[in-house]
């Protein structure tokens, strides 16, 4: 992947909007939209094709975020994730699955493969039986003992005996991965360490020229990436929080004491992490993130930030506010009326984004503010697509107003959060 490639970007909206008929198989919607040769099965069969014949992956939409994809048996293909992403190859990738029968015929290696609709016996720990019925397809990874003789390409354990997969609620996800016929390896699809994609344009930005298609399915419904478990640990654990919550995880059988095995920083050890998302800094902007956690009282974080633009040492010539639940616009550097006569409101993924000036020591200093909203689930859509807007805006410093951890979804909003801020603070 030394040249440089033409990346393009292939709509198929319809079909992540629209999904398959009621009681209608992933084949037979398949066949309607080839029978009809619509633009967006000549999209999926385009990338389908690349998936088993290409060593360089295919960006698509999946309900969390978008991924970037590849056929999980072949080396040379795992391989064309991690230059793509510039990743580091001891951080693990989850598998997703289009069906409970294909992810039996990778837990039982011997099985025919001639037959991909034969029905093989299956193999999968009963501690999750609960979890599979209640969650999937959804954003719920499970991690599985990888069988001797395994299918799957070493680099996508990187080495471990288990491996993480997932069945993505998204139809055109389940759909690309029918049309393969292939387990798809799927980190986010955005270069390593940076916020992760939730639009075909964010993946554009960060791997125009590494990759040759994107399928755009419009703006991700979750935001963030998948809860990822350890049913095979006793008790069982949480590895990374995300679209399924500890108190949902509680009301399944065998899962009432479940706990929490991820550190909202960055590991400093050698061990190849167990998941995704537990070693190394992640979600982070080019601008520096400071996060103030939910319960920081308003004057201090007015206080912090004034200081932060008189101090010459940290050098913010424009500042982002990311804000959720309680802060007010602008932090109210400048009164309201000012504000609201100076903003210049422009449209964005993530709803307003004002921008404004205020006068510090004799210079004028720029500042955008973002409002996410109240609710958790709009929180999380709107998280990344919010931090690469302030990019966008080559901000020098972005704070960001936190909420309590405590409630549905909002543990991950705050793993990502503290995994991208270089400063957290509760003032």
């Amino acid at each position: 992947m030394s040249s440089k490639k033409s990346t393009r970007i292939a709509s198929v909206i319809r079909l992540n909007t629209d999904g398959p008929a009621k009681d209608q198989s992933l084949a037979e919607w398949w066949a309607s939209e080839q029978g009809r040769n619509t633009p967006e099965a000549v999209a999926i069969a385009e990338a389908a094709n690349l998936l088993r014949t290409s060593d360089v992956p295919v960006a698509f939409p999946t309900e969390t975020v978008y991924g970037l994809g590849a056929d999980a048996t072949r080396s040379d293909a795992v391989q064309g994730i991690y230059k793509a992403k510039q990743r580091p190859s001891d951080n693990p990738l989850i598998v997703h699955i289009d069906s409970l029968q294909m992810l039996n015929r990778l837990l039982n290696p011997a099985s025919d493969t001639s037959c991909p609709t034969k029905v093989v016996q299956s193999t999968i720990p009963p501690i999750y039986k609960a979890l599979i019925e209640r969650f999937w397809p959804g954003p719920l990874t499970i991690l599985l003992p990888n069988p001797s003789g395994s299918r799957l390409a070493p680099e996508v354990t990187s080495n471990l005996t288990t491996f993480g997969v997932r069945m993505p609620l998204s139809p055109l996800a389940r759909l690309l991965i029918h049309v393969a016929d292939r387990p798809l390896a799927a980190p986010s699809a955005n270069a390593s360490t940076k916020p992760s994609p939730t639009a075909a344009e964010h993946v554009f930005h960060d791997l125009q020229g590494r990759i040759e298609l994107i399928l755009d399915g419009g703006p991700c419904g979750v935001g963030v990436e998948s809860t990822v478990v350890d049913g095979l640990s006793n008790p069982p654990s949480i590895l990374r929080p995300g679209g399924v919550s500890i108190e949902e995880l509680r009301t399944c059988p065998g899962w009432e004491n479940v706990q929490l095995a991820y550190h909202d920083g960055t590991y400093d050890v050698k061990e190849i992490p167990r998941a995704p998302g537990m070693k190394y800094r992640h979600y982070s902007p080019k601008a520096r993130v400071v996060l103030f956690e939910a319960g920081s009282k308003s004057q201090a974080i007015v206080d912090h930030v004034k200081r932060d633009l008189q101090d010459t040492a940290v050098g913010a010539h424009s500042i982002g506010l990311v804000r959720t639940r309680t802060w007010k616009r602008g932090l109210q550097l400048l009164p309201e009326e000012d504000i609201e006569k100076m903003a210049k409101a422009t449209a964005s993924l993530v709803g307003s984004l004002v921008q404004f000036s205020i006068p510090v020591g004799g210079k004028t200093k720029e500042v955008f503010d973002c409002h996410l909203g109240t609710d958790v689930k709009d929180i999380a859509r709107g998280l990344f697509a919010a931090l690469r807007a302030m990019d966008e805006k080559q901000v020098d410093v972005i704070y960001v107003e936190g909420v309590s951890d405590t409630e549905y979804l909002a543990a991950a909003v705050m793993n990502r959060l503290r995994k991208a801020a270089g400063s957290t603070f509760k003032v």
